[in-house]
């Protein structure tokens, strides 16, 4: 139990088809209850798609566990009705400080811009996002969860895969056209299917300690490399809601993880960090060694793996959660259209182009972070401890400072998806990039751009309105929105970000990534960007 949260308990209840003894078909079953599972049930129910979601447990996650949740995943769960709540209830920072010993060597700023509706990043206790998950879901009439299922087999045919689920009323089987994988690191789906996992583990070992207290440390990320109240280790220091703090202590490979995390053990590091006056409790500990691995293909026939199921990278730069929401923002739309029969079945191949590629980005960034925050030689901590010393004083030495570079999201920059640029463009917005918000006005309202977008492919234009409400291509269509026409950008941030000249174009897919732009409006070259994005190449 919790000091500061008490865990609810989901009903198990028994399913209309395992009374009637007969397996039923269902469009898609989610394999696991956690954040990633519980978006994909959202993401499907938003799309029209009635999902069905198993989980053996019935209940959140035990202890806070992912705590940072950033930019990119809050305009997603925005997108879905979740953002602003996300954002009320969570704490709210985009300030990093890195210390070397007691000296302050780097601070950063990972929003210095205005002009976004979402923040930064915010802090917010895994269990309460997953609480916010499952009511939104219980409220949907598209999702079925189903707790105290445990999938125990699966197998496939050409069209469907066939699952068999045991509960506390005994074993029946179900059919699916497609299972979503969101079973986590240790995924029971990924070794029914024979899936590979490999990757690197490190040899270390880090405490986290979630303690309640009253603080004045302000609402930032602080990060100590080698500091006198825990010499020759690393410390993290991050705020929470009900005034926990998550404390990270690096322990090092010969730390005995059941040990360290006796309260009596504990209970000194966190004293030698705040000061024997200081009053606090325990909330959760744990130890973990940490890992950077994924899957060979994301998509193993009808199965399709999302978050941790797919790829396990480090702690440092919460990576994990939010890379696994933006999965199932690439997902989603490419499966909406081939259920509906508007795109072949191969565009759910380039699910596997552009996440495994993410991921990689994502295992690559995560690394390097651990073998700046964790040497793995004398010489490997001389270099990384000279550039310490340098950054406070030199900014060259500030950019290769790595106390996790924090997630942002990876352009697709090379995806089979996109058209490629025929005209000179500005700004960030390259084919492959997901879509800036800005404040707009449209009916009246104010409101901000990204939340105004249809559910599928829309065309984002600046000047002279064409004549076409939408342009269709092969059955799929994308509506046509003119910024001064539909919409006003009432501070001039969409045509700055965009490099939004007179006549420009925009073809923006369904998950706000750009998928073509021109300098001007051509039916033909937008209807043949259409197809392609649609996986018709």
């Amino acid at each position: 139990m919790l000091k500061t949260y008490a865990y609810p308990r989901f009903p198990y209840r028994r399913s209309d088809e395992q009374q009637a003894g007969t397996a039923r078909r269902h469009p898609v079953v989610v394999i696991g209850a956690g954040p990633i599972g519980l978006t994909a049930a959202l993401e499907c129910a938003a799309r029209g798609i009635p999902a069905v979601v198993l989980d053996d447990n019935d209940t959140v996650s035990i202890g806070s566990r992912a705590v940072c949740y950033a930019k990119r995943p809050l305009e997603i769960w925005d997108r879905l009705g979740l953002g602003e709540r996300m954002a009320e209830r969570g704490i709210r920072w985009q300030v990093g400080k890195v210390f070397f010993h007691d000296d302050l060597v780097y601070t950063f700023d990972l929003l210095p811009e205005t002009g976004h509706k979402m923040p930064a990043m915010v802090n917010l206790q895994q269990y309460y996002l997953e609480e916010s998950l499952v009511d939104a879901c219980d409220k949907s009439p598209l999702v079925d969860l189903r707790w105290k299922h445990k999938l125990i087999s699966l197998s496939q045919e050409p069209d469907h895969a066939v699952l068999t689920v045991e509960t506390p009323d005994g074993i029946f089987r179900m059919e699916a056209d497609w299972v979503i994988a969101c079973d986590g690191a240790n995924s029971d789906t990924r070794r029914m299917v024979g899936g590979g996992f490999t990757g690197q583990f490190f040899q270390d070992r880090f405490l986290i300690a979630d303690v309640v207290m009253k603080a004045a440390f302000p609402t930032e990320r602080w990060f100590w490399f080698d500091p006198p109240f825990h010499r020759n280790q690393s410390v993290l220091l991050h705020k929470q809601c009900d005034d926990v703090w998550r404390i990270d202590f690096q322990l090092g490979w010969d730390a005995d993880p059941d040990e360290e995390k006796k309260p009596e053990n504990v209970i000194p590091r966190i004293q030698a960090m705040l000061g024997k006056d200081v009053e606090f409790e325990l909330e959760w500990v744990s130890v973990y060694q940490f890992a950077c691995r994924r899957i060979d293909n994301f998509r193993y026939g009808r199965v399709l793996f999302a978050g941790d199921a797919a790829h396990q990278v480090s702690p440092f730069g919460a990576r994990g959660a939010n890379t696994g929401v933006q999965d199932i923002d690439n997902l989603f739309w490419k499966l909406k259209l081939v259920i509906d029969g508007k795109a072949p079945e191969t565009l759910i191949d380039s699910y596997h182009e552009e996440r495994a590629f993410a991921a990689d980005d994502n295992l690559l960034n995560s690394t390097r972070a651990t073998d700046f925050i964790t040497p793995k030689s004398k010489g490997s901590r001389v270099l990384r401890d000279a550039v310490l010393a340098l950054a406070e004083h030199e900014p060259f030495a500030r950019k290769m400072v790595n106390s996790g570079r924090l997630s942002t999201p990876t352009p697709y920059l090379h995806s089979s998806l996109n058209t490629p640029d025929e005209s000179p463009f500005g700004g960030l917005m390259k084919p492959g990039t997901n879509c800036a918000d800005a404040p707009i006005e449209a009916d009246g309202q104010r409101g901000w751009f990204l939340k105004n977008l249809p559910t599928g492919f829309s065309l984002l234009c600046f000047g002279k309105a064409p004549a076409a409400k939408d342009i269709r291509a092969d059955g799929v269509s994308a509506q046509v929105l003119v910024a001064g026409r539909d919409f006003i950008d009432v501070e001039g941030l969409l045509k700055q970000r965009y490099d939004g000249g007179d006549g420009t174009v925009y073809l923006l897919r369904p998950d706000h990534h750009v998928a073509a732009r021109w300098r001007a409006f051509d039916e033909q070259k937008i209807q043949a960007a259409l197809r392609r994005a649609c996986g018709r190449y």
